[in-house]
């Protein structure tokens, strides 16, 4: 149970993030038949791998930082107290690790700078690639370069995650659907930040057509964060005011592009975009799978959440699981590094 999800005193913005936090760990929030894909596809076994399992090398680099993994911890929460603690046991951990760490949105920093602090995750991690986040659609609403610059600066970002949630804004009560011209300020931003911005969807997918857009208005990565693991139609549906809203959410519940299909989308238009692979991934297996078909990164999201909310040890637990499960694939396909993996035929599409 998560304490104090939505105290009396909080700004409308935090109250929504302490909901959004309680939901997600406390309720059902899956995709409820589509999935991220990734099941269609198989490693084909290798019985004779040629390598020592204690050589296999997990280590990478995005954006030009070297990872001990190639996982990203996807942006979740910040804003409360409780968002912090969850926030710092994560950077705890990707700093042990070297790890990839994304912040849940900023926009409640911006808007009460006092809550700063529950994103600002350098004292405990000074050395890990770290990504901000600002919902792209702000950018309509009195939001710039100097908002954008706050966010970068308040936590020492590496780069921006500009977030995509035109479904979320949609189902959420009172949400910002002013979409239009968004390209344009993206673009803007692009050239004038100090730092790469990542276009990242937030669960329904990003497609090859998207993909082109963005790279051409200048971002320079893309997480697809596609269809099959959290529904945040889904979760504004559990805290919708009205039945109009609940109904949206519920029945847009299952909408979006598969995560599989998204890589694959991305990748056959270009072949170089530093490329994330989120949505739905829940293990090494999964990870791997996305690394085979082109990812540079594999995020995940909910199962560090609800390590996270546990404690730091059971973090622990997990980045080790999720390490021993890549390697695993590594050794069983006779592939020795990540780079070996991404170069190799050893996934096929199944027929079922």
């Amino acid at each position: 149970m998560v304490a104090n999800a939505s105290p009396a005193f909080a700004s409308p913005t935090q109250a929504r993030k302490a909901d959004h936090l309680r939901i997600c760990l406390e309720e059902d929030v899956r995709f409820r038949e589509t999935t991220n894909g990734l099941e269609r596809y198989r490693f084909t076994h290798c019985c004779l791998p040629e390598l020592d399992f204690d050589d296999i090398d997990l280590t990478t680099s995005f954006l030009g930082k070297s990872l001990g993994a190639p996982l990203l911890i996807s942006s979740m929460t910040g804003g409360t107290d409780r968002a912090k603690t969850i926030n710092y046991r994560l950077a705890e951990v990707a700093q042990h690790y070297r790890l990839a760490m994304g912040v849940g949105s900023q926009r409640v920093a911006v808007e009460n700078p006092e809550v700063t602090d529950t994103f600002a995750v350098r004292s405990v991690a000074p050395d890990i690639l770290l990504f901000a986040n600002i919902g792209a659609v702000q950018l309509n609403y009195d939001y710039g370069l100097e908002e954008c610059r706050r966010a970068i600066e308040s936590i020492e970002a590496d780069a921006l995650i500009l977030h995509l949630n035109p479904l979320q804004e949609c189902v959420q009560s009172r949400g910002d659907t002013n979409f239009r011209g968004i390209i344009d300020k993206i673009n803007d931003l692009c050239y004038k930040l100090p730092v790469p911005v990542i276009a990242k969807e937030v669960g329904n997918g990003i497609s090859a057509k998207m993909a082109k857009r963005l790279m051409e208005a200048g971002v320079s990565a893309i997480d697809v964060a596609g269809a099959g693991g959290t529904s945040w139609a889904k979760v504004e549906a559990k805290r919708a005011q009205d039945v109009k809203q609940r109904r949206l959410g519920t029945l847009f519940a299952d909408w979006g592009i598969p995560t599989a299909e998204c890589i694959v989308g991305v990748r056959s238009i270009d072949s170089e975009i530093p490329l994330i692979a989120s949505g739905g991934l829940r293990n090494g297996l999964d990870a791997a799978k996305a690394l085979a078909l082109g990812a540079n990164l594999a995020g995940l999201a909910t199962p560090f959440l609800k390590a996270a909310s546990e404690s730091t040890d059971t973090l622990h637990e997990l980045v080790d699981l999720l390490q021993s499960e890549l390697a695993t694939v590594l050794f069983c396909t006779g592939n020795g590094s990540i780079a070996a993996l991404q170069g190799s035929d050893a996934l096929a599409k199944t027929d079922f």
